[in-house]
């Protein structure tokens, strides 16, 4: 400590103020700081530094002490449990007011004791009170049995999950999870609006204790809910390569809703758009650069990409305004809207409503996929709630169909109909039906075709699709006005952009 000042009167007390202070940070503990390094892990203050702007936090309960005075010496609680494992304050994210907190995995394995539970209440009452979006760091093992300053039979009445979760009614929710997360602390993160993790992440309701303690076996952390699981089920929204990068990727979407953000967007060619799907619309295709060929270069972040790959979704900017894109994804299933692609659709136009950011959706499906295999998922359900969250959606709504646009799924994409959006357009080699076009055909035809031979009822459904395509192509369905317009595919950028700010005029 040679090189603190020296010039503290031990007359105002703030002598004793810093040295406490001092032991706090992490240098005040380099032994347990190498430990975190040598596990190739940074620090909870390391990520809150790179997180927020400099000097801009404002700590709570910084000389905070783990509740075991009945047990510990003062002097090892203050060395051993600063901050009682949960840090945490107010700060700024380029410009944009939030809050802030991080369990601590050198404090009891970032254990949740009751004083940090009192801080956790504390800040997120105050981010409630002034609205403040919210990044939490969550890793670490759960609720601490080991506090003993406290007269406790259950602890039920902890507030910090509730508080979180009606905080999501006022304010946007981000965590962050790395490494072990488990029981309360993983609580905290599925809670979240969003959740980013690492690969060594263990994201699980109970850790090996609580499943031993329950009688289910002996199971290593490794085993619980391991990121790429996590990943692959739609628990985790975004995997990252590291901790710096999941500090950036929370950085980007906080400044989605950042008015302060001012970036120059750069658009691609957008003549590019009329070439990027194949010819053969029965031929799959990536629907990703599509969109990020439309959206601002660089400013998409997919979310959960590895579940439900057969509805993508992602939060981005386009001409520098926030925007949700949902997307029918044709290398998977053609794009037919599965039970996991509804809930996927419906828990991301929820995000978007709590958010404020308007919706850009791509259609391209040949509708809700169906059959006994399919209603044993709960499509019923599922399917029902993607159409009424879609219904509920007070935000702009924008919809372009891109090349299939057929049955209930194609009315779900936008919001319940055709006229829900605020505009709804079609690219020239869409086409628009009640049901797959060839299903229409042999479903219409049915007893006229079962008294042919095969060769001609397969030629009859032939002839009679290809009228029916004709019929159902994007022109006919803008002259009967089931759609408002037919575009070049070039021009869907400042179609866009155009009815979003004069949405955005309007709010």
């Amino acid at each position: 400590m040679a090189d603190r000042d020296d010039h503290l009167s031990p007359a105002t007390g703030l002598e004793e103020v810093e040295a406490r202070r001092y032991l706090t940070t992490d240098a005040g503990r380099p032994d347990r700081v190498t430990r975190r390094h040598a596990a190739g892990r940074r620090t909870a203050r390391e990520n809150i530094a790179d997180l927020v702007d400099d000097g801009s936090l404002i700590e709570y309960g910084q000389f905070v002490t783990a509740a075991q005075e009945q047990r510990s010496e003062l002097v090892d609680l203050v060395t051993q449990t600063p901050a009682d494992g949960l840090i945490g304050g107010t700060a700024t994210v380029d410009g944009l007011a939030c809050a802030v907190m991080s369990y601590d995995w050198m404090v009891q394995a970032g254990t949740q004791g009751m004083r940090g539970h009192h801080k956790t209440d504390r800040l997120i009452d105050v981010a409630t009170r002034l609205r403040l979006p919210s990044v939490f760091f969550t890793e670490g093992g759960g609720g601490r049995p080991g506090d003993t300053d406290y007269p406790v039979v259950s602890a039920l009445d902890v507030g910090s999950f509730r508080m979180w979760g009606a905080l999501g009614e006022v304010a946007p929710r981000i965590a962050i999870v790395s490494g072990r997360c488990f029981a309360g602390n993983a609580v905290l993160a599925g809670s979240a609006d969003l959740r980013i993790a690492t690969p060594d992440t263990n994201l699980g309701m109970a850790g090996p204790a609580m499943i031993a303690g329950g009688g289910l076996g002996q199971v290593s952390a490794d085993e619980i809910g391991p990121a790429t699981e996590q990943a692959e089920n739609g628990v985790i929204d975004v995997l990252v390569d590291d901790e710096a990068e999941a500090v950036a990727v929370a950085r980007q979407l906080l400044g989605l809703i950042n008015p302060a953000v001012t970036e120059t967007p750069e658009a691609s060619d957008q003549t590019l758009l009329r070439d990027l799907m194949p010819a053969n619309d029965r031929e799959a295709f990536d629907v990703r650069p599509l969109a990020e060929t439309i959206l601002d270069v660089g400013s998409v972040i997919w979310l959960r990409e590895h579940w439900a790959p057969e509805l993508v979704t992602a939060l981005a900017r386009i001409d520098g305004l926030p925007v949700g894109v949902i997307a029918n994804q044709s290398s998977h299933l053609a794009g037919a809207l599965t039970s996991d692609a509804a809930t996927k659709a419906a828990d991301f136009l929820d995000l978007c409503q709590r958010w404020g950011i308007p919706i850009l959706s791509l259609v391209d499906t040949p509708g809700f996929m169906v059959g006994p295999e399919a209603e044993r998922t709960g499509l019923v359900r599922t399917a029902s709630r993607m159409v009424n969250v879609g219904a509920r959606f007070t935000g702009p709504l924008i919809g372009v169909v891109l090349r299939r646009g057929y049955g209930l799924g194609a009315q779900a994409m936008l919001g319940g109909d055709t006229h829900r959006p605020i505009l709804t357009v079609a690219w020239p080699q869409a086409h628009l039906g009640p049901m797959g076009l060839e299903g229409a055909v042999r479903l219409s035809m049915a007893k006229q075709l079962a008294a042919l031979p095969e060769d001609e009822r397969e030629e009859l459904v032939r002839t009679s699709t290809d009228a029916m395509r004709e019929h159902a192509k994007a022109l006919n369905v803008a002259r009967v006005f089931e759609i408002d317009d037919v575009i070049d595919p070039a021009d869907t950028r400042r179609v866009v952009v155009g009815m979003l700010r004069r949405a955005g005029s309007r709010a």
